[in-house]
């Protein structure tokens, strides 16, 4: 089983055929970056489109239960995601709305302090806000599972110990490994396994050491070394994939509407769209390179069935549903 848990590509028939050729069997879809309620539904209406045109290699998803039944029919499984709480505005109850129609993931900062938590580029992090730990409760709740992919330190693993069902952190890799600026350092990480959760390991070239010219090797035993560190359970691939997306685009995921002026994120003015992905990882047809990586450096087969799908699926079923005893 291969499982994706973080992409953001230009979407066409052709990726979606890409998925297909690659085995995947099911990816987490950013449909939200700045989107408002309204402006996030019109995303939504055109998934359904792409459902209603692709029905052969497209499922829509809202359990893990939907990729068995996708992987049988020869489909991939979409899961859809915010990577900004903007689409619940300032409405707690709209976290319900959003779970019915299909969002699993929603992020409570990115970059940015939001009404939530404080985003990783922020200079002082104040933690979860009082508006936060409400909207945590109703998450668990509904079984809107809480990612810290883009949130600072101290907000992170207070989103940890405050959620009563484990988070996750979609896409970034150890800061220890690569130190980025929204990679995750050893305290964090320790909060995330502790209390359960999920790291996807992240294939953009700003999260990686040597960037565009890392080596698979080096992803590979960067992999390894944290499932030694952490037990292989809390591991999966969230590949960051923004394909074929123009460079204009990397201005709307980082500036949005709250600014003026260009935010080069963790580039420079140099690198201001997309870097070349590492020449192993272009699409969705090279997930085969990094499960053959995860066997040539050692790992057995179960632990690499294990971070390829098999820990993204457990997690999955444990988490997008409603929890009744919360209710």
């Amino acid at each position: 089983m291969r499982i994706d848990c973080l992409q953001y590509a230009n979407w066409s028939e052709r990726i979606f055929r890409q998925m297909r050729e690659g085995n995947v069997d099911a990816v987490h879809v950013t449909i939200a970056y700045h989107e408002n309620f309204r402006e996030t539904v019109l995303n939504f209406e055109q998934w359904n489109r792409w459902f209603e045109q692709y029905p052969d290699l497209l499922q829509k998803a809202l359990t893990a239960q939907d990729i068995d039944s996708a992987r049988a029919a020869g489909r991939t499984a979409i899961f859809f995601g915010f990577q900004n709480p903007s689409p619940i505005e300032h409405d707690i109850d709209l976290i319900e709305i959003v779970h019915t129609l299909g969002a699993r993931f929603m992020q409570l900062t990115y970059n940015n302090q939001s009404l939530l938590a404080t985003g990783c580029y922020e200079a002082e992090d104040a933690g979860i806000t009082r508006m936060g730990k409400q909207v945590i409760k109703e998450m668990n709740r509904v079984g809107l599972v809480v990612d810290m992919s883009h949130s600072a330190d101290r907000s992170t693993i207070e989103a940890c110990e405050i959620s009563e069902r484990p988070i996750a952190v979609t896409h970034a890799n150890p800061h220890t490994w690569s130190p980025a600026l929204r990679n995750k350092k050893d305290k964090v990480l320790d909060a995330l396994f502790q209390h359960g959760g999920m790291l996807g390991f992240s294939l953009y070239p700003h999260h990686l050491k040597d960037k565009s010219q890392c080596s698979l090797q080096s992803f590979c035993e960067m992999i390894a070394r944290t499932a030694d560190k952490y037990g292989v359970q809390h591991l999966g691939i969230g590949s960051d994939l923004c394909q074929d997306q123009p460079d204009s685009v990397v201005e709307w995921m980082r500036v949005g509407r709250w600014t003026k002026e260009i935010d080069y994120g963790e580039g420079s003015a140099s690198e201001s769209g997309f870097p070349p992905m590492p020449e192993w990882f272009r699409d969705n047809r090279d997930f085969g390179n990094i499960q053959a990586g995860l066997l040539a450096i050692g790992m057995s087969e179960s632990e690499v069935a294990a971070v390829m799908g098999g820990n993204w699926y457990r997690f999955f079923d444990e988490n997008f549903v409603p929890d009744k005893s919360l209710f």
